[in-house]
């Protein structure tokens, strides 16, 4: 059962008091206080311990939960029993807490979308928003299929990118590890070596021990700011300042803007689609997937399309209005209006954007590898050429030495 912190006065003596009580909603909260000769000047439901502290919810774990779940509810089972063999077989205990607490809240007669929405970390809007219009629409299971499905694809391309990306990430750390350690074990025996010549070294080689002193001498700076940039970085990125100067830029990088770019709008199209097609008011779906998109402009963009709707423009006008969206989208969304199916040709376009990211990123990695290998080639093997070049031109060294 809920419980809920307030704060009374006691007419008597007409002092507040904090506390808390056990009860099935808010409602009953104020009516038990009341019957208590006490007036509720503030009450706020407690979270549950649990689904606070009980850990992360990983993306997996929904996807089995709403899966599985439509599965139950679609075989016939109560919402009630569903959550309850849900919470039995669920290993993650953040998530094992999370639908117990719902499945309370619905014992106690609140909505399945309302008991959702009280986890907002877990379940965001465009997921309870979803489930709220299949409840009301006596389509509950249907709906969760489409949200499992939703889930399903998200999944799958996150998957895609981490793993293209995985390679060069641990390449381009080996090579760095590689390079320090050759910088501050291997290069300070060579400049011993080359000390005892007593003549100007090539210029290669004196950069390379140079750098190498500065290294050895000065790591805890190097280390302090690169932590300081990282921290920095991520701390700007955090600010409306700095996101909105991150997103315009991303999307213009060199290939990988041309990748976020269409992550943006595959993410767009999927989520407009299966929001139109679950029957949630269109405001109303503009303004989940503007809150939903990942990207500053294109969540300004959305606001100011929903605006003209609102006045009376069709939905692929108003967005026709910004850059951001490709002719493309818009052709296909003037088709849909036409043909009263704008679910169906969202869903064509983010199939279709959804192949071009993975023909991409395939395409990327395969590009990657060979480029990386130059790279290493061009480092390890610049510091080995600049540690051997006073040897090979040791003859020239003992002349200007004489």
């Amino acid at each position: 059962m809920p419980s809920f912190t307030y704060v009374a006065r006691d007419p008597v003596s007409n002092k507040e008091r904090p506390g808390s009580i056990d009860a099935a909603s808010e409602e009953q909260a104020i009516a038990a206080l009341l019957s208590k000769n006490l007036l509720v000047v503030k009450i706020q439901e407690k979270a549950k311990q649990g689904a606070r502290a009980g850990g992360k919810v990983a993306l997996a774990d929904l996807v089995m939960f709403t899966r599985q779940l439509a599965t139950m509810i679609d075989a016939g089972l109560a919402v009630v029993q569903s959550l309850q063999a849900l919470a039995e077989q669920t290993t993650n205990k953040a998530m094992k807490d999370v639908i117990k607490d719902v499945c309370t809240r619905v014992e106690s007669g609140d909505n399945f979308s309302d008991a959702l929405r009280k986890h907002p970390k877990v379940f965001d809007k465009l997921y309870t928003s979803m489930i709220d219009a299949g409840e009301k629409g006596g389509l509950l299971a249907e709906i969760l299929s489409r949200v499992a499905t939703f889930l399903e694809n998200r999944q799958r391309m996150n998957k895609k990118i981490k793993s293209a990306m995985m390679y060069p990430t641990m390449v381009s750390l080996v090579a760095a590890g590689i390079t320090v350690f050759l910088l501050v074990k291997v290069v300070p025996v060579f400049g011993e070596i080359f000390s005892g010549f007593g003549a100007a070294l090539p210029a290669p080689t004196q950069f390379v021990i140079n750098l190498s002193k500065f290294m050895q001498t000065y790591w805890y700076l190097l280390i302090g700011a690169a932590g300081g940039v990282y921290y920095g970085w991520n701390a700007y990125l955090k600010t409306p300042q700095g996101r909105a100067f991150w997103d315009e830029r991303r999307i213009k990088l060199p290939v990988f803007g041309h990748i976020a770019h269409k992550i943006v709008l595959a993410r767009f199209t999927r989520t407009l689609a299966s929001l139109i097609r679950s029957g949630v008011p269109i405001l109303e779906v503009l303004n989940i997937v503007a809150n939903t998109a990942g990207h500053v402009g294109m969540e300004k963009s959305i606001r100011q399309a929903a605006a003209d709707i609102e006045k009376g423009d069709g939905i692929s006008t108003a967005l026709g209005k910004h850059p951001i969206f490709p002719v493309m989208i818009i052709r296909m969304l003037t088709a849909g209006e036409q043909t009263g199916k704008i679910d169906q040709m969202l869903e064509r376009v983010s199939d279709t954007l959804d192949e071009e990211i993975e023909t991409i990123l395939a395409g990327l990695t395969s590009l990657i590898e060979p480029l990386l290998i130059v790279v290493l080639g061009v480092l390890i093997g610049g510091l080995v050429i600049a540690m051997f070049m006073p040897i090979f031109k040791m003859s020239e060294i003992l002349d200007a030495k004489k």
